[in-house]
Formats: structure tokens, sequence, C-alpha cells
């Protein structure tokens, strides 16, 4: 009996390249993954290299197809995830121009002022299903005409992480619909914003949308021999990360939710209707008929690797061993190290460690920056609440949950059993099924439990109650110091 093709999920992840090979049949046979590296040139800043991105996806890609190879097995598709909505600068031959400003990026802090305010009569959140943010694209590209004219002059297009990778591999110019929407250059539907695209100048710049799962191109003879595959396969418009990553997740039905620790931080909600509010963001999830509002935490990893840095600590588990033997809330950590996004999208933020004294050390403000990541999902998860969605069934994913320690914490703090998926690849699944769906191995979106393999759960423990405390004093502690972070954004 032949063995079924296999598909490639590739995942550009903000701290690296991820990928996996599926079988329809048998799920993952293979995984690979290269580092990346984050350069924040001035304060606020977030950038990364497409070239780097580009050579780490052609190394996944080659060692995927080196496995497929070895065991006789044929790559039928090839699709891309990634951050949503990372910018990249492209010519008219699709080259990047400069390095990628990254989503949880903050430069263009006066742009989004400026549109907000241009923009407040056009109806933008009812049309696009997000207000004016940091994460908004036509700031960026406003910022990008003022302070980089002559490279403006010469972009053709904004297009996102993962796109651009796709036609880095050998296809058209596009953005995946899901990336249009978190953009705010289109509306809902995907068509343009016209308000928006003219306030910043994109008319000439925009590209066609493609939908999860839509065939987009086909693998170039030049990456296909530099990745031994034979050119010609198709290439399959993905999906952002943090939608496929939660449907990857068995995130398929109204009412489940998702907590996703990645170097940001990411909480989903499935909902059978478009929830439309200022404080988050709105996707599609990939099974028609459902929607995906969401928040995005502008650090989450990224703040525990910070730290990490500044503690000179190389073993996170040690540092784990160590806090976990420590009280809940020793201090309070407010994580807006790069701004906040949603609930209170507020790029002029900024970090606070609140109540220390000389006996505490280096444990304590680890400990403190896990719990205030999990405060911060707890606010997003109370404001989910509060527009009116039902929220059931809770999941929690991605590198940081691999920490037990960090895990308990979010249980405690946001006072609810958080379901676990074993060995969880995030979003590189989701584009696999993507690939498969748009080359006709899998029929269609109807089911991923197949490839799902739940893990343990875990239950609140006894420091619930103290959290609860502790939550109440950070939200007290985020309103009084909010005026005086804003101004050291300022200087």
């Amino acid at each position: 009996m032949p063995t079924a093709p296999l598909t490639l999920g590739i995942d550009v992840g903000t701290t690296g390249v991820k990928g996996v090979a599926l079988d329809v049949a048998g799920g993952i046979v293979a995984q690979a993954s290269r580092s990346s590296t984050l350069s924040s040139p001035h304060p606020g800043w977030a950038e990364a290299s497409p070239a780097e991105w580009r050579d780490s996806v052609l190394a996944v890609v080659g060692e995927l197809a080196g496995h497929a190879r070895s065991a006789g097995r044929v790559v039928a598709g090839i699709a891309t995830t990634g951050m949503v909505p990372a910018v990249v600068a492209v010519d008219a031959r699709g080259r990047a121009l400069r390095p990628a400003i990254l989503q949880n990026d903050a430069r263009a802090s006066a742009e989004v002022r400026e549109l907000a305010d241009l923009l407040a009569g056009s109806g933008v959140l009812e049309s696009t299903g997000s207000p004016v943010t940091q994460q908004s694209v036509a700031p960026t590209a406003l910022w990008l005409r003022r302070n980089e004219p002559e490279l403006w002059t010469s972009t053709a297009a904004l297009v996102g992480s993962y796109d651009w990778v796709l036609s880095a591999l050998g296809a058209p110019l596009h953005v995946e619909r899901n990336w249009a929407i978190e953009s705010g250059l289109f509306e809902l539907d995907g068509r343009p914003f016209v308000p928006a695209v003219t306030v910043a100048g994109l008319e000439d710049r925009l590209v066609p949308v493609a939908s999860p799962g839509e065939r987009v191109g086909e693998l170039s003879p030049e990456v296909a021999s530099a990745v031994g595959l034979p050119a010609g396969i198709p290439l399959v418009a993905g999906g952002a990360d943090h939608v496929l990553s939660a449907y990857g997740a068995g995130l398929a039905r109204e009412g489940d939710w998702l907590v996703k620790l990645g170097g940001a931080g990411d909480i989903l909600a499935v909902s059978a209707r478009p929830v439309v509010d200022r404080r988050f963001y709105l996707d599609v999830h990939p099974m028609p008929g459902l929607w995906v509002p969401n928040g995005c935490m502008a650090t989450s990893g990224s703040l525990v690797r910070w730290v990490q840095s500044l503690l000179r600590e190389g073993d996170l588990r040690a540092l784990d061993g160590e806090a976990a033997a420590r009280d809940a809330a020793p201090l309070l950590c407010l994580p807006y190290f790069l701004g906040e996004k949603s609930p209170v999208n507020d790029p002029g933020l900024r970090g606070v460690f609140a109540g220390l004294h000389l006996g505490h050390d280096r444990y304590d403000l680890y400990r403190a920056a896990l719990e205030g990541i999990a405060f911060g999902f707890r606010h997003n998860r109370d404001e989910l609440r509060a527009a009116g969605l039902r929220l059931s069934s809770a999941t929690i994913t991605n590198g940081g949950a691999t920490s037990a320690l960090w895990k308990q914490i979010h249980a405690s703090v946001l006072g609810v059993p958080l379901r676990t998926v074993q060995q969880h690849p995030g979003a590189s699944l989701g584009a696999a099924v993507a690939a498969a769906i748009g080359t006709g191995a899998l029929p269609g979106w109807s089911s991923v439990d197949a490839f799902v393999t739940p893990g343990e759960t875990i239950e609140p423990d006894a420091s619930a109650g103290r959290y609860d405390e502790a939550y109440a004093l950070w939200r007290e502690l985020a309103d009084v110091t909010g005026a005086t972070m804003r101004a050291f954004a300022r200087l």
C-alpha cells in the first residue's frame, strides 16, 4: 500500500523558525528548528532580519525534506505561519528592504495617536474589528514614509512575516486574511479599508489577500535545488501563528479559550460571532462560521528571557526550582516593558517592579515576572468575559508551558483548571494542516483532534486566594503608575 504524502508546516516565530512534517494518517513524523535573533536598536523598537528568516526556513525545510527522502516519502505541500502583523517592506521583486518591524514594536506611538484622531469618524472599529493601536500597520507605514523616505520610495508593498517567507519560496506577493484584518488596512470581509489605506499612503502598495488553506504558488526551482525537493511543490497560505496555534491545540468549539505563552502573550477565545471591541483584536477561525476574538500582551516569554539575562542565570529550571520555594506574590511586576497592547492599548506604558525591600533577591524578582504576566492574562480574560464571551474550557500552550511553575501560577491566578497538550508543536501543526487542505490531502478543517494529544490538567492550588488579593493590588498599581510611566516614555 503506498504511503500518504507529507505536508510541511513552517512557523516564523519571534525566537526561531520551527517546522513539522505531517502525515495526515499518522500525525507528526518529524520536527526541525533554528533560532532567530531579535534586535532593538532604539528603546521600544523590535526588529528581525528577513534574510535570517529565509536562511532558517531553508535549513528547516531542507532538514524535513531529508527526513522525507530517507523514509521514502513525498512532500505534497508547504504552508507557513508566523507573527501578526509583523511588517516587511519589499520592493517590486519582493526583496526585503530593511529589517522587519515586529508586532510589538512601539516606534510609531505618535503616528498611532495621530491616525486614531484622523480616523475617529470613519468607523474603523466597526469595519476592521480593531481600533487604531500599536499593532496597526497604517501608523508604521506613516512612520516609514516620514523617517525613511528613500526606502519608502522603493517600497512596493508591505507584507507579513510568513507571507514574505512564502514569497521567498516562490509564491507571488500576498497577505493572509488574518494579517489583513489585524493590520487595520482591510475590512472584515477582506476589502481594503480605504480611510486607513489613504492616510497611510498605501493606495498602490496593497497585494492580494489569501485565505488559510488557499494554494498561492509553487516552490521555485532555485529554492527546490537548495532544499533537496522537486520544483513545483504547491505553496499554501497558512495563517496567523496565534490562530493556528490555538487550532492546533484543539480549540474548535465555541467557548474554548487559550493562554499562549510565546515571546509575546496571546489569549484567544472561540466565538460563533464576530466580537468587535476596542480592547481586543479579532481574527477568523479556519473553521467556517467561527471567529477568534483575542488579546495580545506585548511581552511574555520575552520578559522572562530578559529577566533571566539580567540575573545571569543560564538554567531556567534552576530558577523555577528556587522561585517555587518562595511565597506567592512577594512583589508585583507590571509587564509593560514594551508598552502594552490588549486590553489597555497603551504603547506609552513601561515596566514596573514594586514592593522591593532589602530582603528580596533574584528569585523573588523572577517569580514576580512570571506572576505579572499571569496577572496580565487575567486582566484580558476578565475583559473578554465583560465583552459577553462565554469562556468554558481553558488550555495553556507554547514554550512557557514547559515550565511546571509557570503553568501552576497561571492556573492559580486565573482560578481555573488549565488543560495542556503533549508535545504541542505550536502553529506549525496548523500550517501543515493548511498545506494538507490546500493540496487535497485533507478534506477540510472540521477536526483537528486526531493530531492533538491531551496532557495533564493543572488545577489551581492554595495560592489562589493570595493571588486574588495581589491581583487587586496589581490593577491599582497599574492605575497609579500610568502617568509616571508615560512621562518616562516621552523622555
